[in-house]
This record gives structure tokens, sequence and C-alpha cells, in this order.
């Protein structure tokens, strides 16, 4: 297994819709564990595919508590199939959005079908954090990130930052930024 980098904004990948899987095989999931390790290495309790780079519709996630056993999942071209209509609210955080965190409304509870890590259909029925975790990374897969629930000054200030923080990260690389 490896460590990947994860993308952050403004990356213009976080807004791609990814690809659905043709096979599960062991390149898949030889990036399914990578993506495992770099979450974890994170951390963090949910990972999807794109956030490391790799537009496939791949996502881990565990959301077991700390000093628990290790609950791995793994969802190859997760579908949300059913959402009810009751909602919870949840300060969300994303590793592709480092250090920024928000309450987002979604639906309380979810039904997601997908394959596992050897390939065979599985479907879940969630609520409570797990819900929302499949949410947030199913999310991901069609190119939305969490601020995107947020209101639009809060997303655009957020956004700012970043765009910022990127262009200070690019003068220092190329020698253009001047100290003292």
């Amino acid at each position: 297994m490896a460590k990947l980098d994860i993308i952050t904004l403004p990356d213009p990948r976080l807004k791609l819709v990814s690809e659905p899987v043709a096979k599960v095989d062991a390149e898949i999931r030889r990036v399914l564990d990578d993506m495992l390790e770099t979450m974890y290495a994170a951390p963090g309790i949910g990972l999807a595919a794109i956030q490391v780079g790799v537009p496939k519709r791949l996502v881990t996630l565990d959301v077991s508590r700390e000093g628990e056993e290790k609950r791995p999942i793994f969802l190859v071209n997760p579908e949300v199939t059913w959402v009810s209509e009751e909602t919870n609210i949840y300060q969300e955080g994303c590793l592709s959005v480092p250090e920024h965190y928000d309450d987002v409304v979604r639906p309380a509870r979810c039904r997601v079908k997908f394959l596992d890590r050897d390939g065979v259909a599985q479907e879940i029925e969630a609520d409570g954090l797990l819900a929302t975790c499949l949410q947030h990374e199913i999310d991901h897969l069609d190119g939305v990130v969490f601020i995107d629930h947020l209101s639009r000054l809060k997303r655009e200030r957020i956004a700012k930052r970043f765009v910022k923080q990127a262009r200070l990260q690019s003068r220092v690389g190329t020698g253009r930024f001047g100290i003292g």
C-alpha cells in the first residue's frame, strides 16, 4: 500500500464527475487499499478517489471511533437509491478543504447500492454519521464538495482563501516571493 497525495481546493479536478468502474480487478483493489491508507493517515473517516486525483467512482470510509476495531468499507460505483425526508445537521469537514468545518443539512437516512472490494453487489442502509459520510463521499464522485451545500457567501469566502493560498504557494515555488 502507498500513501497518496490529497488534492485540495482550488484544484479543478474536485469538480469532475467520476467515471464508473467497469470491473473490480487487482488494480482497483490496489487503489482502494492506497486510498484507505491515505484516509487513515490524514486522518479522515472517508475518502473519494477523485480526492487523490483518480476520477473513478471509488470510496473508502470507516466511521469507527478511536479505540474501536477498524471497520473499513470499500464502495465501487456507489449509488444512493433512497433518502429519508427527515434531515440531520452534522458539522462536516473535508480532507480536500482542510481546517474548514460547517453545519450541513442532509437526509438523516439513506440506502446505497455498490460493489464491494471483491466486485460483489451490496446494499447498505445507514443513519447518523454513516449516512452523512456516505452522502458526503458520493457527492465528491459527482463533483460536489461539502461547501457547495453552504450559503453562497460562506462558500465564496472559503474558496477565496484557498485561491489566495494557492497563489502564495506558487510564488514561493517559483522564487517570486520576496522576503525581507
